[in-house]
């Protein structure tokens, strides 16, 4: 029997959720205290961990002995201010959710928190089955990757509490809020960083017809990315949030010299059409060049995984490796480091795409070419 962990939860909107159901299911795991300020949202969180205690601020989580562990799930502007409580309360270790911070003048700030405890950021992203064996392959299967491909096509940005993610101020702009995962992929896939971006994007269907107090969402909806990194890869992220038709939401490719190796992630099973059966199975798919002809591997998800959340069993895995931090048996996958990278490479990118110039990439920011 693993050890017991109660963990705290600061935000409980849907990704919050996402966490409850998973959490549910690491042995040893559960919520002993949630802070959620929406109603609707406590009453869902409530029937999902029925034990958990409710409390009226982040200070008042923090304050809780008995929390061992943090998970941050609240919407993107608030992440930088509440790690900034808990290192200066009491720091534990924390799984914080994407993006690390929506302004690119809170680099500093970011840098300065000071936790004495792990910190990971949530990228579920590299957990998903087919994901994972990609990355596990990619380096055989290529001969050493020279060109690495993501592909997204998926649903719109679905209602959140108070709409927070309708406008680029709260998010960060949806190259951080959204696609701050694929960069996160290039770098961990690539294992180098970037030194230049060019981007081309913007808001041409979703959303522009609704209005918040008299706004219009300025979130965009389509973007292409090309990366290049310090030791000659180049990395292409193509982005359609108005594809919710299409038989897989991410795509994923890597080519060297030796072949070609890519990854079929289907969407939510709760999107499928009814009507067309059985969702798709995701697939690996390797491409040597010689002999030539692909090898395509169905990589099955657990069923219980796949109810637990909408990121093909991510979630789960992520969480039972930082369970592992949390008790002092393993060591954390996505640092902080990571967390900034992924961030600045979205701002870097939504920066191109909005002046139309190329830009140059560091880990201190980014600079027009």
């Amino acid at each position: 029997m693993s050890k017991a962990i109660c963990y705290g939860m600061i935000g409980c909107g849907m990704m919050g959720q996402e966490h409850l159901r998973n959490i549910a299911l690491v042995e040893g795991a559960h919520v002993g205290a949630i802070f959620e300020p929406d109603a609707g949202m406590r009453a869902e969180a409530a029937a999902l961990a029925p034990g958990a205690r409710f409390v009226d601020s982040v200070e008042e989580l923090l304050a809780d002995r008995m929390v061992e562990a943090l998970v941050v799930t609240s919407p993107n502007h608030m992440h930088l201010p509440q790690l900034e409580q808990i290192a200066q309360a009491s720091p534990r270790p924390v799984l914080v959710e994407k993006p690390l911070f929506t302004d690119p003048t809170d680099l500093d700030r970011v840098r300065g928190l000071g936790l004495s405890a792990p910190v990971w950021v949530a990228m579920e992203y590299r957990y998903m089955p087919p994901v994972a064996a990609l990355i596990d392959t990619a380096e055989q299967a290529t001969g050493g990757i020279r060109m690495l491909t993501i592909r997204e096509h998926r649903f719109p940005f679905l209602p959140k509490v108070g709409d927070w993610n309708r406008f680029n101020a709260q998010t960060g702009g949806t190259l951080v809020e959204k696609c701050c995962h694929f960069f996160d992929l290039m770098r961990h896939i690539l294992k180098d960083d970037p030194v230049r971006i060019m981007a081309s994007g913007g808001q041409d269907v979703n959303h522009l017809d609704e209005s918040y107090d008299g706004q219009t969402p300025d979130i965009w909806d389509n973007a292409y990315v090309i990366v290049d990194f310090k030791r000659g890869a180049h990395a292409m992220l193509e982005l359609c949030m108005f594809a919710e038709g299409a038989r897989y939401q991410e795509e994923i490719s890597a080519i060297g010299p030796k072949g070609k190796i890519e990854c079929l992630v289907p969407g939510p099973g709760r999107f499928w059409p009814a009507h067309l059966g059985a969702p798709p199975v995701p697939q690996l798919i390797e491409s040597p060049r010689d002999p030539k002809g692909p090898r395509a591997i169905d990589i099955a998800v657990d069923p219980a995984l796949l109810a637990a959340g909408d990121h093909n069993g991510s979630t789960y895995y992520q969480h039972a490796r930082f369970a592992d931090v949390v008790r002092g048996q393993g060591a954390v996958e996505v640092s902080l480091d990571d967390g900034i990278w992924a961030v600045l490479m979205g701002m870097a990118a939504q920066e191109s795409a909005r002046t139309g110039r190329a830009m140059a990439i560091s880990d201190r920011g980014f600079t027009p070419v």
